[in-house]
């Protein structure tokens, strides 16, 4: 912005804003490079530098959320955590951060837990099929020279988990590079329950138990990412709270069961808001370290159980 005054015999003296003068000194600030490699071609793929490119893998199984959240509730979590690690990684000075169309395939829906199939919502895959997927999409990351790869699958299923991360030390083992399978990292923490547990009331958190599965927490993240799949019923759900695992597998089992467990009730945007900011600062203070490493054929601390 500028303002004008004239001095006597008319000569015009243009003043610069303060701000205006700030802007122009300081220097431009550095691209933040994140792309979506689906619309990348083969020369602008081509000229990316291995060495400081991050590929960041969303994913998210189809499996039941019960009444109240849809099948594809992890794939929308896990997406708006994709996008909030690949920001973090390239705004690091020339860093890059390049986003894999999400692939909604996964192992051993919550249905499982009780040994009930089918179950209306959940299309899962064999471990053994991901675990091939996911071999030989790191195989072609691999010939192409990359080095760095990011998992974003928040699902909890060990047989899941466990496929991912065989996929994860082949590509180690002959690629010389990393494929982290962030949610199979055991930090003996978890920021997202822990603000659940700071924000909540002491009535929600009682009813949420063991939770785990489309209650309070997973209900509250899902209102921030798709408020338009979560119906207004959800403020009359029944609570199904589960004290202890054991519990947890006797509920899923019986027959009424609804296909979650904890408070859904309870939740609200707000509160998913919160646990989304201690979730990706979680995952971001394990991802970079990875990630400035230097890849050897040996493991790091903190690889892959």
């Amino acid at each position: 912005m500028t303002i004008g005054a004239r001095r006597p015999g008319g000569v015009l003296i243009m003043v610069v804003a303060l701000g205006c003068i700030q802007s122009a000194c300081a220097p431009p600030a550095p691209p933040v490079r994140v792309y979506r490699l689906a619309e990348m071609n083969t020369d602008q793929i081509r000229a990316l530098d291995r060495d400081r490119t991050v590929i960041l893998v969303p994913g998210g199984i189809m499996e039941e959320h019960g009444p109240y959240l849809p099948s594809y509730s992890d794939g929308y979590q896990n997406e708006r955590y994709t996008a909030d690690l690949a920001a973090a990684i390239a705004r690091r000075p020339g860093w890059a951060a390049v986003v894999f169309p999400a692939i909604p395939l996964g192992s051993n829906g919550a249905n499982t837990i009780g040994g009930r199939f089918p179950f209306p919502g959940t299309y899962a895959v064999r471990p053994e099929t991901l675990r091939a997927i996911f071999m030989d999409l790191g195989a072609e990351f691999g010939e192409q020279g990359f080095r760095w790869i990011f998992l974003i699958h928040m699902h909890g299923a060990p047989d899941h988990n466990q496929a991912l991360d065989d996929a994860g030390e082949y590509f180690r083992d002959v690629y010389g590079g990393r494929m982290i399978n962030l949610a199979g990292l055991d930090t003996g923490s978890d920021p997202g329950v822990e603000a659940m547990k700071a924000n909540a009331s002491k009535e929600a958190v009682d009813e949420e138990g063991v939770g785990l599965h489309a209650g309070l927490l997973e209900t509250s993240r899902v209102m921030v990412v798709r408020p338009d799949l979560v119906p207004s019923s959800v403020a009359s759900a029944p609570s199904v709270p589960a004290r202890d695992l054991p519990e947890l597998y006797r509920l899923a089992a019986r027959p009424d069961w609804p296909g979650y467990v904890g408070a859904p009730r309870h939740a609200t945007p707000d509160l998913g808001r919160r646990i989304f900011e201690a979730d990706t600062a979680g995952l971001v203070s394990i991802a970079l370290p990875f990630s400035t490493a230097r890849p050897t054929s040996a493991r790091l601390p903190g690889s892959p159980r």
